[in-house]
């Protein structure tokens, strides 16, 4: 059966989606990667001389991607990052940020900062790890009874910035582990046991648990997983992507996180999965901005935020570069 084409406006872009008799590809343009690195090359080292601080979304969640970019051989300059890993490498500054004042969430912070450390050992661009193992230990430290990390949230979901406890516990494990596995069993376990019991209440927490959760096979957690998977699975939009909710418009942080955690799951798991992640790019690279960035995912919708806009494209161009090889298909 021939194609056929079918054009239709997003919120800012032009779609082009081709039906045929087995399935709806979208065509994916060429560039999407390239622009959002340009983008966060020239964003990533611009925060600290304009405003006399770091900040979570630039040399947080931004550098991360930038990060794991330099480790999969993209060029990206050492100036780029230079002033970044330094301040990274010295977390016993990191409460003592200058420019805005303190931190809303210190706890947040540093599970930001960490994060982006470990991204940066991973990668080569720091050999410090005994900076990482310092910042682990205040992770680890900020970690609640119940075994998760609480944060501030706006509403009643994570955003691109603020996380949500899931994530936030995810992201907070994924420190932990990088830093020194057996140093930080403890905390490791008590936060795999919320994991496998915490409510999945949202996209982004279905799409956290699967991240948090991948490589266990317990009876437990692969329950937990299978329900966050259906969830997902469910909650795609009619034309690709994923929002908050079920029945939620598309948005590029939930589209992120969900092409995250399908890029760590197997076939079996997720019918499908090849065809959904490379949907979920195709809405990426549709949404995308001319200078390369994402509009900021906030919660409520279509607010206005510097922070939420770098931490969204951080998260974008993370979602990229990890579904490579399953595009590349």
């Amino acid at each position: 059966m021939a194609g056929v084409v079918v054009i239709f406006w997003g919120k800012t872009t032009l779609y082009v989606m081709i039906l045929n008799s087995a399935a709806l590809a979208v065509a994916e343009e060429p560039g999407v990667e390239a622009r959002a690195l340009a983008y966060l090359s020239r964003e990533v080292p611009r925060w600290r001389p304009e405003n006399h601080c770091f900040s979570c979304h630039n040399n947080g969640d931004a550098a991360r991607a930038l990060y794991q970019a330099a480790r999969l051989g993209e060029p990206i300059a050492d100036a780029t990052l230079g002033e970044t890993t330094d301040w990274l490498e010295r977390p016993e500054r990191w409460e003592h940020n200058g420019g805005e004042g303190p931190f809303s969430d210190k706890v947040l912070a540093r599970i930001q900062f960490a994060a982006s450390l470990a991204d940066a050992v991973d990668s080569g661009r720091s050999k410090d790890r005994g900076a990482l193992t310092r910042a682990a230990d205040q992770v680890a430290g900020d970690q609640s009874g119940d075994g998760s990390w609480r944060v501030d949230v706006e509403g009643n979901v994570g955003s691109p910035a603020t996380y949500g406890p899931v994530l936030a516990t995810v992201m907070a494990c994924r420190s932990l582990r990088a830093a020194d596995l057996q140093r930080f069993t403890t905390p490791l376990d008590r936060a795999d046991r919320w994991l496998r019991k915490t409510p999945v209440r949202s996209v982004l927490d279905a799409a956290a648990v699967v991240l948090g959760l991948v490589d266990e096979n317990d009876p437990d957690a692969v329950a937990q997983r299978r329900r966050a998977l259906d969830l997902i699975g469910r909650s795609e939009a009619s034309r690709g992507g994923w929002g908050p909710f079920l029945n939620a418009p598309a948005e590029p942080f939930d589209t992120a996180m969900v092409l995250l955690a399908l890029a760590r799951c197997r076939d079996e798991e997720f019918p499908g999965r090849s065809e959904a992640i490379r949907r979920g790019r195709a809405y990426l690279a549709a949404v995308q901005r001319p200078d390369g960035s994402w509009a900021e995912t906030t919660r409520p919708p279509d607010g206005e935020s510097y922070a939420q806009r770098l931490s969204t494209t951080g998260w974008a161009l993370q979602a990229l570069l990890a579904t490579r090889a399953v595009n590349a298909k």
